[in-house]
């Protein structure tokens, strides 16, 4: 059972591997939101993500007997680096099994740790199957990423931190994949004081949670697709179920658009980066019906690859209006680019590239199409210079380009 003793046990044992995170008030998104918004950055962890306190935390837990076997997990990336971080300092042999699609940053750092890593299946609840077959073939020690009470007691040390830094919170977000974080601060911020609200946050796209509590049991979902892989989980765990159904006030689920924006806000504003999953909590910031209340975001691991990022940059400025691509039929004469640049240039639109083609037509009047790719300042500024190509007599097309150059 989840009780405070355990929950003040796991946070004296996990302090001796975590950093402590303090909570970061947000100016930009209590602004934003009519609250006082506080950012709990799990994503500056050594590991770069909470994961590592349910792991250590779970196998400080274990006999030297089940160590000496060796541990095994299946994980998306964040508790694999926990458990590979836990099974070097005890000098323990960690195997960790991975989906195909996880990030090379993540696989990278679980191998960095000393473990061996075996990529399986497409998403987290294949690699999970494949690792307790092995669990079983071999007598490794299993450790569940989520569906175990120790594991989530460690996760738990998050609100016993917040507690300490803002005894007066009135709403904490946390994000959910398969529920032991969810379930962990739940059921401790619960027993402290029953009038704070923890709301779960998961992808519209992976809402196993959600589901699972409206049917009244876990449910598995067919599919799942989201960007946020770190809570890419079809079945929430059945152990912890039971602490959420007692203790969440609510899930919010998140469109894969929201992160991709907020991802963006979270850049410019707090200089941080924060995966998808982390993301979670600070999109659904727009979805609270409050104001004037106290509301702590759980940003839960940082581990993104450079390519994702540069990726979800570039969506996020195409989806922002601060860059779009635009084409124009121009006469095929001189002058004409030039007078086209003037033109964004009087609207202080800045040209990332120019596509020239002459050979569209072999009508001298329109022959030359010109595809621009351009920065601006918003959408409002976006439209300004459309106006503008309109009143000078071009019929502009609007083009959204599937990348950024």
């Amino acid at each position: 059972m989840m009780t405070l003793d355990k929950f003040e046990e796991a946070t004296e044992v996990v302090r001796k591997v975590t950093l402590r995170t303090k909570l970061i008030f947000s100016d930009y998104f209590s602004e934003c939101t009519g609250n006082k918004v506080y950012l709990k950055p799990e994503n500056m962890q050594f590991t770069g993500a909470y994961k590592v306190r349910g792991a250590y935390y779970k196998v400080s837990t274990l006999s030297k007997e089940e160590r000496k076997k060796g541990l095994i997990t299946a994980s998306a990336g964040n508790h694999a680096q926990g458990v590979a971080y836990a099974a070097k300092l005890y000098k323990a042999k960690a195997i960790i099994v991975m989906p195909t699609t996880t990030p090379l940053i993540k696989v990278n750092r679980t191998k960095s740790y000393g473990a061996e890593v075996i990529l399986y299946g497409d998403v987290y609840d294949e690699a999970c199957t494949y690792a307790n077959e092995l669990a079983k073939e071999h007598g490794y020690t299993f450790i569940h990423p989520f569906n175990d009470e120790t594991v989530s007691i460690g996760q738990g040390s998050i609100a016993m931190e917040i507690f300490k830094d803002l005894p007066t919170v009135d709403i904490i977000l946390v994000p959910v994949g398969g529920g032991g974080l969810l379930a962990g601060i739940a059921t401790l911020v619960k027993s402290l004081n029953p009038n704070i609200k923890v709301i779960g946050v998961e992808p519209k796209g992976a809402n196993c949670m959600q589901q699972s509590l409206e049917a009244g049991h876990v449910v598995t979902l067919a599919n799942i697709e989201t960007i946020a892989d770190g809570t890419a989980v079809k079945t929430p765990g059945d152990v912890i179920f039971p602490y959420i159904q007692e203790h969440v006030d609510g899930i919010i689920t998140i469109d894969d658009k929201e992160l991709i924006v907020t991802f963006l806000d979270m850049i410019e504003n707090h200089k941080m980066v924060v995966e998808n999953s982390g993301l979670l909590t600070v999109a659904a910031l727009k979805h609270l019906d409050c104001k004037n209340k106290k509301i702590v975001s759980i940003l839960s691991g940082g581990n993104m690859d450079i390519i994702t990022v540069s990726s979800i940059v570039q969506h996020g400025l195409i989806q922002r209006g601060r860059v779009f691509t635009m084409s124009v039929l121009l006469p095929d004469r001189p002058g004409e680019l030039s007078r086209v640049a003037e033109l964004i240039s009087e609207k202080q639109g800045n040209i990332i590239r120019l596509d020239h083609n002459q050979f569209v037509s072999i009508n001298r009047n329109s022959a030359v199409e010109l595809t621009i790719t351009m920065e601006t300042f918003g959408h409002e500024h976006k439209d300004e210079i459309v106006k503008a190509f309109f009143d000078k007599g071009y019929n502009p097309k609007i083009i959204q380009p599937n990348k950024v150059y």
